[in-house]
């Protein structure tokens, strides 16, 4: 049984930086500036050029509870978040 090619650069890649013990960087606490323009995921709801994680569709995504994100300043730039990722940390917005 031979493994993918993708598979086998994942692999090269991990061991060059075993390697040549490149530091990887460290992960840092940011808070968000702006505003994130949201909608409920419907079921049936045309998903073509929305990013969905590998992790959200092993856990089912898409959903109901799902959102549907947008770039305020770029609509074509659309992703899932997942329902419990969103009720963990966005509210709707008051003006």
């Amino acid at each position: 049984m031979s493994i993918p090619r993708l598979y086998e650069n994942e692999i090269e890649q991990r061991e060059l930086i075993i390697k040549t013990k490149i530091p990887m960087s460290t992960y840092k606490e940011y808070t968000r500036k702006n505003i994130a323009e949201m909608r409920p995921y419907k079921k049936g709801d045309q998903l073509i050029g929305v990013s969905i994680s590998d992790a959200d569709k092993k856990n089912g995504s898409p959903k109901a509870g799902d959102m549907i994100a947008r770039n305020p300043k770029n609509h074509n730039d659309k992703w899932l978040v997942a329902k419990k990722y969103f009720k963990d940390n966005f509210q709707p917005r008051t003006k």
